[in-house]
């Protein structure tokens, strides 16, 4: 079972935004509601949860990362720009408080254990390999270098984070639904059907560039 701890936790809801485990988020902190918060946290713990602000519905999600302040710079204007990063998930239960900011009473969520540890960590071998295998032939495409960073997760549950948090494009909405994933093999096995898809496209489209490549 995850820590079933609840707290009160400022929040901070950013347009299409999704935070996700050990990722870093910087922010320009400028509007007075959210320099309020700041000054608040920075006295406590400095921590505030971060939660997706769909523009299209004008709704917030109900579950979002919490974010921990690692640097922070204050303008004489007292505007700042800070460095986050992202520490547990977190299910917003209750709105506490609207004014000056918004504050949630959150309970912490976490992946559950998995069934069978061996399986997952061939499926993570399995997403990893389609990863590097995106890289190589995209970079082959463009006829650009392109490479993974050395530091790259292994663990399954942290790799299924990373990769979720560097999908491109619009997918906000995908980005979602992997974060509220409380199964780690669920979200990796769905990274693995995109990567696949992708690998495909992009080898078809490298084996018709070396095609019609002028010899």
């Amino acid at each position: 079972m995850g820590e079933l701890a609840v707290r009160e936790l400022p929040l901070f809801p950013l347009p299409d935004v999704v935070l996700f485990p050990q990722e870093v988020l910087p922010l320009h902190i400028f509007e007075p509601r959210y320099r309020m918060l700041l000054q608040t946290v920075m006295a406590e713990d400095r921590r505030f949860g971060v939660v997706r602000w769909d523009p299209k519905a004008q709704t917030m999600a109900s579950i979002g990362c919490c974010a921990e302040i690692i640097h922070c710079q204050t303008q004489d204007d007292d505007r700042s720009n800070i460095v986050t990063m992202g520490q547990q998930r977190f299910r917003v239960l209750d709105i506490v408080r609207e004014a000056p900011y918004r504050v949630g009473l959150v309970s912490w969520i976490e992946d559950a254990v998995p069934e069978s540890p061996e399986d997952l960590e061939t499926l993570a071998v399995s997403v990893n390999q389609a990863l590097h295998d995106v890289v190589e032939l995209t970079a082959k495409l463009v006829g650009k270098p392109a490479t993974l960073p050395n530091d790259l997760p292994d663990l399954p549950r942290e790799l299924s984070f990373w990769i979720a948090s560097h999908l491109g494009g619009p997918v906000a909405d995908h980005q979602q639904a992997l974060l509220e994933l409380t199964d780690t093999a669920a979200r990796l096995q769905q990274e693995f059907d995109l990567l696949d898809q992708t690998r495909r496209q992009l080898a078809a489209r490298t084996v018709l560039k070396d095609t019609f490549q002028p010899q």
